[in-house]
């Protein structure tokens, strides 16, 4: 999926954890960062493009290590270890971005290096993940405005 789905769809579930967390500004800032990270292994990605990651693109194939849940565990481990905080917005924006991968048609390997891989019939860039963005643009905008003023929607 495009990075700007990745975001939308993190964007809904920070909207919808809002209110529950203490650092709101560490919250919002962690869980958007951490939806970028999975992307670091292919030259294309946001990150990815910077020069500090392009020497760790020759080791590593896009969709293998960082778009596994192990990789997930060992940072969620650390960060639970050493800034506990921090633990559930990581895990939202990274788990986010692997659940969405998931549903490509490239897929994932959840469990790499293992070759067991998941993946779906959504088209990176086709109809399906257009309709998935506008979905949650609309989403988000109704999210933010049922929380700018008030208003339940439910």
């Amino acid at each position: 999926m495009f990075i700007r789905t990745h975001l939308l769809i993190t964007l809904f579930l920070i909207l919808i954890f809002f209110s529950s967390v203490e650092n709101k500004f560490a919250f919002v800032i962690v869980a958007l960062i951490s939806t970028l990270i999975p992307d670091i292994d292919t030259k294309f990605s946001k990150l990815g493009k910077k020069k500090i990651f392009r020497l760790l693109q020759f080791f590593i194939n896009h969709r293998g290590f960082f778009h596994s849940f192990l990789f997930l565990g060992l940072i969620s481990l650390i960060f639970y270890l050493f800034f506990p905080i921090l633990v559930l917005p990581f895990v939202l924006g990274y788990g986010t971005h692997l659940i969405a991968d998931s549903l490509t048609i490239s897929g994932i390997k959840p469990f790499y290096p293992f070759k067991f891989k998941i993946k779906g019939i959504i088209k990176t860039g086709g109809r399906i993940e257009a309709i998935i963005f506008v979905s949650f643009l609309i989403a988000d905008l109704l999210l933010l405005f049922s929380m700018i003023f008030n208003i339940s929607l439910i």
